[in-house]
């Protein structure tokens, strides 16, 4: 009686999560986190996929380690309490148990380093850039600079509460996106100009310091379109929680379109179409 009415619990639950998440993406919030999520945001690039593939891996290992100490605590709780051992024993070193002691460690932490290793040079390493831009943060917005497409730009400020649509999200829209074309390799040159910021978009698995006098850079390729948010994750003053970064990802076609718009709307006046694909080379990196 009592596993059917856990199964049912668990059942309803589940239901309930399932439910959430359904409307999460009926509410249009891909790209973003959402009320009850558990677990990490939808990966949208590579680099995020093999994030949340070291994380679970991750997970697993500590989970395991920390079920094997509280076993082991119980057990010596049990075993050599003062009653069930009244006399103690004297021994001081059991040669088997220390190099088991020393070795497992070493082996948990090579199994953790190759994969860990791995991730950070895939993070790295930009290769075949097909677009790239350059972010600049501020106190408390972002300049975006399109050096590819005409070397137009322009900032990006968060939509105030009061001005809010429906559809929009509350700390998280900005008058002025960041569009980009979707399946292509694209480079963000970041930097600040005035303290430190940070340019972080959790769906893409992308996080980058942006330092006065500094050019940092990073690299992704969306596999789907879609609006992803982000926002600023340095301490980088009193408005530092309002200076959302939100990307959207379109298609090729569109992207082209938006060049043109974007050239005479930001100023550069020439509204010619401008080529997606900047750079020529051996099959794009995933």
């Amino acid at each position: 009686m009592m596993t059917r009415k856990i199964g049912a619990v668990a059942a309803t639950i589940l239901v309930i999560l399932v439910g959430f998440a359904g409307l999460a993406h009926a509410e249009g919030w891909v790209g973003m986190a959402h009320p009850w999520q558990l677990g990490l945001q939808e990966a949208a690039t590579s680099i995020k996929a093999h994030i949340d593939s070291f994380h679970n891996l991750l997970l697993v290992i500590i989970t395991v380690i920390t079920v094997f100490v509280m076993a082991l605590l119980a057990f010596v709780m049990v075993r050599f309490n003062a009653k069930a051992n009244p006399t103690p024993s004297r021994n001081a070193h059991n040669t088997l148990i220390e190099v088991i002691w020393t070795v497992v460690p070493v082996i948990v932490l090579v199994i953790i380093a190759v994969p860990s290793f791995k991730l950070l040079y895939f993070e790295e390493r930009i290769e075949n850039a097909e677009l790239t831009i350059k972010a600049t943060g501020r106190q408390w917005y972002w300049d975006y600079e399109y050096p590819d497409n005409g070397g137009f730009s322009f900032s990006s400020y968060i939509i105030p509460d009061s001005d809010l649509k429906p559809g929009q999200h509350r700390l998280l829209d900005v008058d002025n996106r960041v569009v980009l074309p979707v399946d292509t390799n694209i480079r963000v040159q970041i930097t600040a100009g005035d303290v430190l910021h940070s340019w972080a978009v959790p769906a893409f698995g992308v996080k980058k310091d942006a330092v006065p006098g500094r050019l940092n850079e990073l690299w992704f390729r969306v596999d789907h379109e879609g609006v992803y948010y982000g926002q600023c994750s340095e301490l980088c003053g009193t408005n530092h929680g309002f200076m959302p970064i939100a990307v959207e990802i379109v298609s090729k076609e569109k992207f082209a379109e938006w060049v043109a718009k974007a050239k005479v709307a930001f100023g550069t006046g020439d509204a010619s179409p401008a080529p997606v694909q900047l750079a020529a080379g051996p099959a794009a990196v995933r």
